[in-house]
Parts: structure tokens; C-alpha cells; sequence
């Protein structure tokens, strides 16, 4: 018999990708405002200017940012160039505050569902611009099926902007392949443990050997004094990491997801790390709060208690 936490995990990242149901929450009067209420632990509002004035206050505590304005497996080339405009602007405004931080996105928000080169040539745009101001792209993974893609157009861009990094899920069998070839790139490695459901001939699943490759991937790149975000909430793998030193490394970052684990972000700070918060806006936050369920099912108590009595105020003061 399945654990009922991974039960519930699969059914709400099933879910979150039913377009049926993702519409009829945002048609609904009386569902969108009260869901809101739960995204809002973790994503910090609906427009741009709520992520810059989250972005702002925690960098003025001493963290680093990446804000991404939410979607993904956009198919309408409309909508691509929409969100393409807005990532040009969110790079203009964070410019103009001579905020040099990171901006992320998926490439499929931006064209990869209609074709490879659509993707390509808004990346390049927003990568020439980002280089104008001095401000990070990173480029997230998404399901293995598109990984050859992404890699390829990432390898293309980063040669020539060399402010664009890439995400590597440490899941995927191929990932230690991978970043042989990514090491020898100029671009940030972002690496993460993977939160997309993919067959066990592809992918392992969470346990103590999943570990043991992140921090195998973790140590090449610091050994190559590749620039590296290290993207988990995992303690106690974190722990190991500080015992093994992995932290220190001035080209090393811890990041983390906003309104996940605060607390640790905030102790792993006070020992001089350079962390970073991992900020979200936009309408899309539906398909985002079912991901932050899924992945840390407790979290579900956590919206059901934010719908009844939100407290958005505390949830920043805990930075």
C-alpha cells in the first residue's frame, strides 16, 4: 500500500496541471480570493511591484534574491511574447534600483512549448538586457523530457551572456553526465533534488542515495570553483554540508524557497553564508501552491490555517 503522503503529493501535482480545474478556480469568485490567501505564504503577490517590495526587504536584511514572475508550458505565442515584455520590464525596474540580483523563469513560459528558437531569441533578449544592469538569469529545469532542449539553448546563450546559469536536477541518472560538460560553461549551476514525477528508469526517487549524489554534483563543481547555488530545504543534508565545509566557499550560495523554512534560512545567515530567498509573482500561483504542497504535505494544515486567519505580516518578520 502507497504512503498516504505520496498519495496525496501525486494527486495534487495531477491535479495542478488540470486545466479544467485550474479554470474553474479562477473563474470563481468565492475559490480564487480564499486560495490566494494560502499562495500567499508563498508566492508575494499578484504583480510585480509586490515581489519588488518583498525583494527590497529582504535584501536590506542581508539576503540575496531571485524573483520570477510565474508560469510555464505556455503555448500561445501571444501569451510568450506577454511574458517575455514582462521579464524585459521586471530587468528594467530592478536595473533602475541598481538591484544586480537574480531573475528566473521557465523556458517553456517564454516559448519552449512552441518551438526551440521562439525560446531562443526571447532569451536572448532578456539576457542582453539583465547584462546591461548586471543581474543574473537562471534558467529552471522542467520535466526530463525537455531537458536536451533547455541544455542546448543554455549552452548557446551562456557562451556569449555568461550572466545565464542553469538548473540540474540531481535526480535524473543523467545529471552526473551532464555536468561534465556544464562545468567547462561559464554560467551559475543551480542544483536541486528534483520535484517533477519521472519514471525510475530516468530518475531516482528520495532517499539517503539521492543525497549522497548531491552532494557528489556539489563537490565537482566546488572542486572546479564553478559558481553554484546549492537550492534545498533538506537539514539534514544541509548539516552534512557544513560539516564537510561545502558552505563557506565565497562562489557557493544556499537557496531557498520564500516561506519555506525561514527559520534555517535565517540561522544559516547568521554564520555568514550568502543565502538566498527564491521570491514568486503573478496569477499563476495556483499551479505553484500545489507544488509547495506536494512536495511537504504538512504544509496543507499550514494553508488551510492561512485561508481562515492569514497572517502575512508575521510570515515576513520570520527573515
Amino acid at each position: 500500500m502507497k504512503n498516504p503522503e505520496i498519495q496525496v503529493a501525486q494527486a495534487l501535482k495531477s491535479i495542478a496541471r488540470n486545466q479544467q480545474v485550474k479554470s474553474y478556480i479562477q473563474q470563481s469568485s468565492e475559490l480564487y480570493p480564499l486560495l490566494l490567501k494560502a499562495a500567499k505564504r508563498f508566492v508575494t503577490g499578484e504583480n510585480k511591484q509586490d515581489g519588488i517590495e518583498i525583494a527590497n526587504e529582504l535584501i536590506s536584511k542581508g539576503y540575496l534574491i531571485s524573483l520570477e514572475y510565474i508560469g510555464e508550458n505556455t503555448a500561445d505565442l501571444g501569451e510568450c511574447i506577454k511574458a517575455k515584455d514582462e521579464f524585459l520590464n521586471l530587468i528594467e525596474e530592478m536595473g533602475s534600483m541598481s538591484m544586480k540580483q537574480t531573475v528566473s523563469f521557465d523556458l517553456s513560459h517564454i516559448g519552449l512549448s512552441i518551438d526551440p528558437d521562439t525560446a531562443y531569441i526571447h532569451l536572448l533578449e532578456l539576457a542582453k538586457k539583465a547584462d546591461q544592469y548586471g543581474i543574473t538569469l537562471m534558467i529552471s529545469m522542467e520535466e526530463s523530457s525537455k531537458t536536451n532542449k533547455i541544455l542546448d539553448i543554455y549552452k548557446k546563450t551562456t557562451v556569449q551572456y555568461p550572466n545565464v546559469g542553469i538548473t540540474l536536477q540531481v535526480h535524473l541518472y543523467r545529471s552526473s553526465d551532464d555536468i561534465q560538460g556544464l562545468i567547462h560553461y561559464p554560467g551559475k549551476i543551480r542544483i536541486v533534488k528534483g520535484a517533477y514525477q519521472e519514471s525510475v528508469e530516468v530518475a531516482l526517487s528520495r532517499s539517503k542515495e539521492l543525497n549522497n549524489r548531491y552532494l557528489n554534483l556539489l563537490e565537482q563543481l566546488i572542486e572546479a570553483n564553478h559558481p553554484v547555488s546549492i537550492a534545498t530545504h533538506d537539514e539534514i543534508l544541509i548539516q552534512e554540508m557544513e560539516q564537510r565545509q561545502l558552505l563557506k566557499h565565497p562562489n557557493v550560495e544556499i537557496e531557498m524557497l520564500y516561506g519555506i523554512r525561514p527559520d534555517l534560512l535565517k540561522d544559516l545567515k547568521s554564520k555568514e553564508y550568502n543565502c538566498k530567498v527564491y521570491l514568486t509573482y503573478g496569477q499563476e500561483w495556483y499551479l505553484y501552491l500545489c507544488h509547495r504542497i506536494a512536495e511537504y504535505p504538512e504544509n496543507l494544515y499550514r494553508a488551510v490555517t492561512d485561508m481562515i486567519e492569514p497572517s502575512l505580516t508575521e510570515r515576513r518578520s520570520t527573515y
